[in-house]
């Protein structure tokens, strides 16, 4: 599982990056806000299907998931030419289906040898709440991107979390191996 954990490490930092630069520039929507806005759920494309290169179990709905993240971007990229609620309401939706995924898939993986999963199952529960609530402020009189700024930085800390939790299994594994 050391190809999962570096898999999981790297796109958490990389949430976690994406989050720091967000906060910098998120409002007004630039042209700069809009390329990060497309460029999150190209993260998850690309870490996604290393994941399922991986072979770990979950491989349908992690498909899914791609081919979701990529009309993610593109309905993003649309969704701004028309202002920050459209922005955030397809970021909610995206949000609430994509951790529906996350959620099961890391259901599919509670085995030991993937540690359980919590942090994952948490964060697709997590997402599938924060998603749904975009959609109202989103239709509001003054919808804003803020939130996106801790949606993703949580969601980046949850996967280092895993990560940490599979290299703490691999160690205790060698270290029982070596007594």
């Amino acid at each position: 599982m050391t190809s999962l954990r570096r898999i999981y490490l790297v796109r958490g930092l990389v949430a976690l990056a994406w989050s720091a630069a967000f906060a910098l520039v998120h409002t007004p929507l630039t042209s700069l806000v809009v390329a990060l806005l497309v460029i999150y759920p190209l993260i998850d494309v690309v870490a996604t299907l290393l994941d399922v290169r991986a072979g770990t179990p979950g491989r349908g709905l992690q498909v899914f998931n791609t081919v979701l993240s990529g009309l993610a971007a593109v309905g993003l990229g649309l969704a701004a030419l028309s202002g920050v609620g459209p922005v955030l309401f397809v970021f909610g939706l995206w949000a609430i289906v994509s951790g529906l995924a996350q959620l099961i898939v890391a259901l599919r993986r509670r085995s030991p040898e993937l540690g359980r999963q919590w942090p994952l199952i948490i964060a697709g529960t997590l997402s599938v709440i924060a998603g749904g609530s975009y959609l109202p402020v989103a239709l509001s009189a003054d919808p804003s991107l803020t939130a996106l700024i801790m949606y993703t930085a949580a969601g980046g800390t949850f996967f280092v979390v895993q990560a940490g939790i599979l290299a703490w299994k691999a160690r205790r594994a060698r270290v029982l191996l070596d007594r």
